[in-house]
């Protein structure tokens, strides 16, 4: 007989503890990432188990072997449920990435403050300037990154001017006339 010198009617007392202390810690330092909360139920019914005289062996099977199933089961389930809910990309600032805005309050890198605000996507955001330029009120902006609650932003009109231009070469060649018709003209 299995009672690791423990009286078998204090048994269910100490499952009962086993099952409160894991819900407790599940609750507080776990902050209910379900680890032990299937220890606490599979705990809990050893403990009801207990209360009605089942041998002891059956009370720790229920409470092994139930707690790893419960387990199991319970990760497969939070395994799909994140499958299922994932986030998909361009959800939350992230989504700013890419979209053109305006300056609404001048971006200066000298500002420590980091006062300089531009809207996008209808939303008004604080801004960092990407290339590290003062821009100002009304400048054009696309959104390179997000760095915490500031936008990174890159003016586009000076995207455009920094673009190297190709001097035109010679005219493209011209296509030979098309090779007259065999046919006689209708009249």
């Amino acid at each position: 007989m299995l009672d690791l010198g423990i009286d078998l009617n204090v048994w269910p007392w100490v499952w009962l503890g086993i099952a409160v202390v894991f819900a407790i810690i599940e609750l507080t330092v776990l902050a209910g990432s379900f680890v032990l909360l299937p220890f606490a139920v599979s705990a809990f019914a050893a403990s009801l188990l207990g209360f009605y005289d089942v041998p002891i062996e059956i009370q720790w099977f229920v409470f092994a072997v139930g707690g790893g199933v419960l387990w199991i089961l319970l990760y497969r389930y939070a395994k799909r449920f994140a499958g299922e809910n994932e986030l998909e990309p361009g959800v939350g600032a992230d989504r700013l990435i890419g979209l053109e805005g305006i300056v609404t309050t001048a971006i200066d890198p000298d500002d420590t403050d980091r006062r300089g605000r531009v809207t996008a996507h209808g939303e008004i955001w604080g801004a960092i300037s990407a290339s590290g330029r003062v821009l100002p009120v009304g400048t054009h902006v696309r959104v390179m990154a997000v760095n915490g609650t500031k936008v990174v932003v890159e003016s586009i009109e000076s995207a455009a001017t920094d673009a190297p231009t190709t001097p035109p070469t010679s005219p493209p060649p011209t296509s030979p006339p098309p090779p007259p018709s065999s046919s006689p003209p209708t009249t």
